[in-house]
């Protein structure tokens, strides 16, 4: 069983999404656990300054990143993929 924590960052960040964002994000949160390759969520690994993270799709344009440690997911940064890929 996996467990995760949100950096503070991502905190930050979360509190800033509308709420149809927030409950996505819960959506998705859900569907890492039970399967975390499931294709809707499009999990991959980070090249570049994310070297090490993985991302997962909330919607049309959002994006959760997260690093896995043991049998942690901390989820470090969500925010559209032009302003985490500048």
């Amino acid at each position: 069983m996996k467990f995760f924590s949100f950096c503070k960052s991502f905190e930050k960040q979360y509190k800033k999404l509308n709420q149809k964002s927030k409950n996505k994000f819960k959506e998705r949160l859900n569907l890492l656990l039970e399967d975390e390759f499931n294709p809707i969520l499009n999990n991959h690994s980070l090249n570049g300054k994310y070297e090490g993270y993985r991302s997962i799709n909330i919607n049309g344009d959002m994006r959760a990143i997260y690093k896995v440690n043991a049998d942690n997911i901390i989820f470090t940064t969500i925010d559209n993929h032009n302003n985490l890929y500048k």
